[in-house]
């Protein structure tokens, strides 16, 4: 069996037959000339080096159906990696409850199945909690972990190829959490979540919790105001001064390593307004503070090193060996292409922020507004619209089980495993064109926008 990662955690394990039938299934469905070349089968008993041969093609594959925007995003695809995560974890089907949090610490109760898929848990979560139907699409659920001083570290957004009950409790770790947060970068669509008295309140509740953890810079004189807003419960009128804040409305990640301006660089990374923010601490102990914006970034790659063996039985598997590493080309100047690499357990996070900024782009660049972005109801059946493209976190695949191949030297074992080798030096030539993350938003924007 291989296994599948996600964000370096063990997803699943599936047989090479398994893939093999959800390859011909895509085929089926959308035809041979959309779905990627399969591995082929082979008539022998495979040697370690075709074994490793097979998983790195398996791994490309993978990659491959989870980028295009169709298949990424098809039942097919999304289904398959449900009932293996499922069977893998041996979750039986059955109702549970699950706790999901509010930014506020208050605990929401659901009762769920174990198979309910993140869309389910999303809707149980917003009737509870009488969220109307039009701004369910406005939130989504974050996988967390709580730090000791009751703040979060984002792991990862829910994919729609997750059963979020499992998600949580196969990783046997009680820091671990669901968190209900807003999904959205652009405050303007605020007005029209404030509207309704619950879509307030979650809005109010993150304010403040942002604002407490100091994610949002206040002042003197504006912790004053916003104090006064709060003894007078004026909710509308306090998210309205913090939207004039800095920092309203991002995602704060966790302390990390950059290559910008200059290697091994600590940095807190931030995304919002359609930029990462960088707070680099130089060798010198300087700050310095810039941004990255979106539409500068030509594309980027989420690159990973798995360890090959699953390790010692008796590691924790919330704690892997992975090493994850976002990388983008950015736009320094008219004719300066640069590399910036950030090296973070949160890489996937900040790529699916990333992902979610451009897609929100390019629904307001075609006068889509953001409801379209979200479900539809069509028999019954969960349905995306056609404006919303996939999420792209790309699962992971490491090596069969270690033990069936005795031959490979456990140095080999760590130096075959990073999933697409980012080039030491800024030069792009050594890596394929299928593993970017293109911008497209960047293309349909001439340098006067930029």
């Amino acid at each position: 069996a291989y296994n599948i990662h996600v964000n370096g955690v063990l997803h699943c394990r599936v047989r090479y037959s398994q893939l093999l039938g959800l390859h011909e299934q895509l085929r089926k469905e959308y035809g041979a000339n959309v779905v990627p070349a399969f591995p082929p089968k082979k008539i022998f008993t495979l040697t370690p080096a075709e074994v490793e041969q097979r998983r790195e093609q398996l791994e490309k594959y993978m990659q491959a159906v989870r980028q295009d925007p169709t298949l990424g995003g098809s039942e097919t695809f999304n289904s398959f990696l449900r009932k293996a995560q499922q069977e893998t974890q041996q979750i039986p089907t059955e109702e549970v409850v699950l706790e999901v949090l509010l930014s506020n610490g208050q605990k929401v109760k659901v009762t769920i199945l174990t198979s309910d898929q993140t869309e389910d848990v999303l809707e149980a979560v917003a009737s509870k909690l009488d969220l109307p139907d039009d701004l369910v699409g406005y939130f989504s659920l974050f996988l967390v972990r709580e730090t000791k001083d009751g703040a979060f570290s984002f792991v990862r957004k829910l994919q729609e190829f997750e059963l979020p009950y499992v998600s949580v409790t196969s990783l046997h770790n009680p820091e671990f959490r669901i968190i209900l947060r807003k999904s959205y970068w652009d405050s303007a669509y605020d007005d029209d979540v404030m509207e309704h008295r619950v879509g307030l309140n979650l809005l109010y509740a993150q304010t403040v919790s942002d604002i407490e953890h100091g994610w949002i810079l206040v002042n003197k004189e504006q912790h004053r105001q916003l104090k006064s807003l709060q003894e007078k419960v004026s909710k509308k009128e306090f998210i309205r001064l913090a939207q004039t804040l800095k920092y309203y409305g991002y995602l704060k990640f966790d302390p990390c390593v950059t290559d910008f301006p200059e290697k091994g660089c600590h940095v807190v990374v931030s995304a919002g307004n359609n930029e990462l923010n960088f707070q680099v601490r130089l060798p010198n102990e300087q700050i310095k503070e810039g941004s990255f914006k979106v539409t500068r970034m030509r594309c980027w790659r989420v690159t990973s090193s798995v360890p090959m063996s699953n390790g010692p039985s008796g590691s924790s598997p919330g704690k892997s060996e992975v090493k994850l590493e976002l990388a983008f080309e950015y736009l320094m100047s008219k004719d300066r292409l640069q590399w910036v690499t950030i090296t973070s357990p949160q890489a996937i996070m900040l790529s699916i922020c990333l992902q979610s900024m451009v897609d929100e782009l390019m629904v307001k660049k075609s006068g889509g507004s953001i409801r379209k972005m979200f479900r539809r109801r069509v028999n019954g059946a969960l349905r995306r619209s056609d404006s919303q493209q996939a999420v792209k976190s790309p699962p992971l695949l490491d090596s069969p089980d270690a033990s069936r191949e005795p031959m490979a030297k456990l140095s080999s074992k760590l130096t075959s495993v990073s999933l697409r080798g980012i080039s030491h030096s800024s030069s792009a030539n050594d890596v394929g064109a299928n593993d970017f993350h293109g911008n497209y938003a960047f293309e349909g924007i001439g340098d006067e926008d930029l």
